[in-house]
């Protein structure tokens, strides 16, 4: 059985004329390019350790498969700009938690890694039987979700940029990648 015992957040943006590439250089910029890396949907498992980019990217050796919860997005068009978002929600019991991904086209940076949080806590509230109003905005939902003592952690990591002035392709990647 594997189950990931930590996981760390990590980004990056690239620019390049084929948009290959361009992916290719925005996971190096967040220290994943050496890795093949499997997508995995959205649960974060119980007790697993959130551990920083600096300490997770040395334990990543070339060639290994490595799971992750990854959102991309690229475009050619200039001065586009594009987001991608992974949020996180963290249970206070043992249990598992939630991973969402989100990308989008024309959003701030922190309106998308909002609505990425939003997103995994919403389907973690859902799972813990939390009452919400999803017609409230998500910080008076992020306080609700606080104030009932099941959700104890919500954080996520986004990378915006603008799309190249001179029409490269532009590709933005965020990810969890896990450390079995």
């Amino acid at each position: 059985m594997m189950i990931p015992k930590m996981v760390f957040f990590t980004k990056g943006v690239g620019k390049h004329k084929d948009k290959l590439q361009s992916f290719e250089l925005a996971l190096r910029k967040a220290g994943i390019e050496k890795c093949n890396l499997v997508r995995v949907s959205s649960i974060c498992p119980p007790n697993c350790k959130i551990i920083s980019k600096p300490q997770g990217v040395p334990m990543l050796k070339a060639g290994q498969v490595v799971f992750c919860v990854m959102s991309e997005n690229s475009t050619c068009e200039p001065n586009r700009m594009i987001t991608a978002s992974v949020g996180m929600a963290i249970p206070s019991t043992v249990g598992y938690g939630y991973l969402s991904e989100h990308h989008a086209f024309g959003e701030t940076e922190e309106k998308s890694g909002d609505y990425a949080e939003d997103l995994a806590a919403t389907m973690l509230a859902s799972t813990l039987g939390i009452e919400f109003d999803p017609e409230k905005n998500y910080d008076e939902r992020k306080e609700i979700y606080r104030m009932s003592g099941k959700i104890v952690k919500t954080r996520n990591i986004t990378q915006a940029a603008r799309g190249d002035k001179h029409g490269l392709w532009t590709t933005v990647v965020a990810a969890a990648v896990f450390i079995l």
